[in-house]
């Protein structure tokens, strides 16, 4: 685990090398969620499947999350996804990355894909959906909430306190309908079947017809760190399937 500079900000990151001895392997980055969560969320459940199926295994933390810095201001969409940007270019990333994101690191993903088609290979969200209003409307009630004493994790309850992030994010420019249904690449949504996220996705159907989306019964918003078995097997065999056949073999 090392600090990159990116985007002007100090930025922890973790890597894993892929298994093998490929002289080129694909990259996937893992993006965590919003307030209290941090990198450990991929690191200790799926990294290490997917960097011995032969990626090259990415994770960081948000800006204001864990071990990377945390500015006052900052924190719409777009600058999330310049962070992005910024440390794929820091970590000499080249070619079309898998990105993985779990709540609104999902939602990176997406923004991310919308502006950088050609440097995405795969979406795979965990409990997330596009930059849609209905979705950022859910976001600034969860962090509303947060930063009511006793209703969330200290460290949420922390982020929200010392932070702009609960007014800026929900003021964010979403890019609207049409630019989300442009994108092409394969994507993978997996929700819980007792998570009110799931309840979003029709409108990601509609938007992204070509999408799968999977329903693990049972499962709350916390289900990439409650059944991370499940969510390998949901996962690993999608993501290969969309990898060069060299890839995990």
């Amino acid at each position: 685990m090392n600090s990159v500079r990116a985007n002007g900000i100090a930025v922890h990151v973790a890597q894993l090398p892929p298994a093998g001895d490929r002289p080129a392997p694909p990259t996937a980055v893992m993006i965590h969620g919003m307030a209290g969560d941090t990198l450990a969320s991929w690191y200790f459940t799926l990294a290490k499947p997917v960097a011995d199926a032969g990626l090259r295994v990415v994770t960081y933390d948000l800006r204001g999350h864990g071990r990377t810095q945390r500015p006052r201001t900052g924190y719409t969409l777009d600058d999330f996804v310049d962070d992005l940007d910024a440390l794929l270019v820091a970590l000499d990333v080249t070619g079309p990355v898998h990105l993985l994101g779990n709540s609104f690191g999902g939602t990176i993903a997406f923004g991310y894909a919308i502006r950088r088609p050609e440097a995405v290979a795969t979406i795979t969200t965990i409990e997330s959906a596009p930059p849609t209003q209905a979705w950022f409307l859910r976001i600034a009630y969860r962090l509303s909430q947060a930063a009511q004493p006793g209703r969330r994790l200290a460290a949420a309850r922390d982020f929200v306190g010392t932070t702009s992030v609960a007014r800026e994010l929900p003021a964010s420019r979403l890019p609207g309908d049409a630019r989300i249904a442009a994108i092409d690449c394969p994507v993978l949504c997996v929700y819980g079947g007792h998570s009110r996220v799931g309840e979003l996705a029709p409108e990601v159907r509609r938007l992204l017809p070509h999408a799968e989306v999977v329903v693990v019964p049972g499962e709350r918003h916390s289900l990439l760190v409650d059944r991370p078995e499940t969510v390998r097997e949901v996962v690993l065999p999608w993501l290969l399937r969309h990898t060069p056949q060299e890839v995990g073999r």
